[in-house]
């Protein structure tokens, strides 16, 4: 086992980034649940007015969002979706870093320091290879997440699925999810090594003598703040995909595609409507992607690969 993680980086780097992955899953799951509660109670919301032409003042908002499962699910209704977010997660991220590290070195470049478009390119291939490899495992972790279905255990519940809906089911809102997670990986490592590349340069012009790649306390601070920057950035540009995934994922009936996803979102609340949910969704994300990079920076420099 030495032998082939010493031979095969990619290993290495499948093995960090599950890990970091795992980490920041476990951390940051309720938020996530909330996200998509708050998304599924403005959907219910939207179609009982259309009905009755009545709305309704009070919006849910994260506090009160968890107060309700808190209130009728216990605090580990908070980490409800916890099985397939790890399942998805594990191999997920994984399969994310171990293609990012293999592409940066298959394909030649400035490896280390590589420039917006190339960054771009490399975080949005790396996503796509694993966002099509697990998306049966993300429309499991939306359904069980909502607490709108009675799925006791992934096997019966990929079954069930598969028996009603086809292969159609379990790929449901493949085309959302890859419009929301390629550009956001892709906006995402292009603003994390702009911004790490700028803060070691203005680090080092201050302090000639100081490194920030072999100070590993500073470089953790660095890749945090970064992370937590380039999240907040890339969230905000991807997360109408985010609402459209959602609602094709709990409503696949109602929204069978794409473009009447987005049609219908328009009619029901207007543009605001493809902003449901983004303040959960923006603090999660941002603060797993700064969690998974910070530790898979680390973890990586450990094994000397960085």
């Amino acid at each position: 086992m030495d032998v082939l993680l010493s031979q095969n980086p990619v290993v290495k780097s499948f093995l960090a980034g599950s890990f970091s992955g795992t980490c920041s899953t476990i951390l940051l799951q309720p938020l996530d649940l909330v996200k998509t509660r708050i998304q599924q109670a403005a959907n219910l919301e939207l179609a009982e007015s259309a009905t009755a032409t009545v709305l309704t003042t009070s919006k849910p908002t994260i506090y009160s969002t968890m107060r309700v499962v808190i209130a009728t699910e216990n605090v580990a209704g908070l980490w409800k979706g916890m099985t397939p977010s790890i399942t998805r997660t594990v191999p997920g991220v994984g399969l994310y870093f171990a293609s990012l590290h293999w592409l940066k070195t298959s394909f030649g470049g400035n490896t280390e320091k590589p420039g917006p478009l190339h960054a771009i390119s490399l975080g949005m291939t790396a996503r796509c290879v694993a966002g099509c490899a697990m998306i049966p495992i993300t429309v499991l972790k939306t359904r069980f997440e909502s607490g709108k279905f009675n799925y006791t255990r992934m096997s019966t519940a990929l079954l069930e699925i598969y028996s009603r809906e086809g292969v159609r089911g379990l790929c449901c809102g493949l085309v959302p999810t890859l419009v929301r997670d390629a550009p956001y990986s892709g906006l995402y490592l292009m603003f994390y090594t702009q911004l790490k590349q700028n803060v070691a340069s203005t680090l080092l012009q201050a302090n000639p003598a100081l490194d920030v790649r072999n100070n590993g306390y500073l470089a953790s601070i660095t890749h945090f703040i970064c992370g937590i920057n380039a999240g907040l950035l890339a969230s905000l540009v991807t997360h109408p995909a985010d609402v459209v995934k959602t609602r094709m994922q709990l409503e696949p009936l109602i929204y069978p595609s794409v473009t009447k996803a987005c049609k219908k979102i328009v009619v029901l609340s207007g543009p605001r409507g493809f902003m449901i949910g983004l303040a959960p969704r923006m603090l999660r994300r941002t603060l797993m992607s700064a969690l998974a990079w910070t530790c898979y920076e680390e973890i990586m420099r450990r094994f000397k690969l960085k």
